[in-house]
């Protein structure tokens, strides 16, 4: 699943030793979607590696990619979202902000005709 959003907390990273002694490092965050009705998630990376390569900044504009999870505890159910991939969107890129892909063969309507090409004729090339 992925959602796309602004970036509007960066809480502080949580880590430990696990009971088999490994050293872990978490990083969660909060999206706000751009809907009508904006919502805000919080998902999270797990790994100090991962955290690093996200490079998440408060205020950026990006698509997350993630999975859902839930499990129990002493009867109560907890849900989190781990966070395995993200896309960053920049303002240099305009294709980066666009919802939607444009084919590369598409030509808009105010553009100016392509020498090579021939004029256009008034004979219909459909056969029926």
């Amino acid at each position: 699943m992925d959602i796309s959003g602004k970036i509007i907390a960066v809480l502080p990273a949580q880590g430990g030793t696990s009971k088999n002694g490994n050293e872990w490092k978490k990083q969660e965050y909060v999206l706000e979607t751009h809907d009508q009705f904006p919502k805000k998630v919080c998902f999270q990376f797990f790994g100090a590696d991962r955290i690093a390569q996200a490079n998440i900044r408060m205020g950026e504009e990006l698509t997350v990619f993630f999975d859902i999870e839930s499990r129990e505890y002493q009867g109560r159910w907890f849900t989190n979202i781990n966070a395995w991939k993200v896309e960053h969107k920049t303002e240099g890129d305009p294709a980066a902000n666009q919802e939607l892909s444009t084919p590369e063969h598409f030509v808009p309507a105010s553009a100016p005709a392509v020498p090579d090409s021939p004029p256009p004729s008034d004979k219909d090339d459909l056969p029926f």
